[in-house]
């Protein structure tokens, strides 16, 4: 199953964390290629476009995104995000779980 907990704080979202895969099975290897690729376009645009200060790790299965300042000027982007992964989670409710945490500065 795929768990993405997004972090919430002062300023709105400050972050979030993608763990685990969909499935084993073939072809749900579809759906953790959606995620991943939401996952690294969120990252990247927060990171390289905005050019916002944050904690970033990668590796298979897992992406962690903290936004270490003003998270502000990446709540519509990560907004967005929430929704497409949300919208997800209903409709693949087996694979793919959407949990929501306070960020420490909150």
């Amino acid at each position: 199953m795929i768990r993405i907990e997004f972090y919430s704080g002062v300023d709105g979202l400050c972050g979030f964390e993608s763990t685990g895969h969909a499935s084993e099975l073939e072809g749900e290897n579809v759906l953790c290629a959606f995620v991943s690729s939401a996952c690294l376009m969120t990252a990247n645009t927060v990171t390289e476009v905005l050019g916002l200060d944050c904690d970033a790790q990668s590796e298979n299965g897992y992406l962690k995104l903290m936004i270490l300042e003003n998270a502000a000027p990446a709540q519509d982007i990560l907004n967005g995000f929430k929704l497409h992964m949300t919208e997800l989670a209903k409709d693949y409710p087996d694979n793919i779980k959407v949990i929501y945490r306070r960020c420490n500065n909150a």
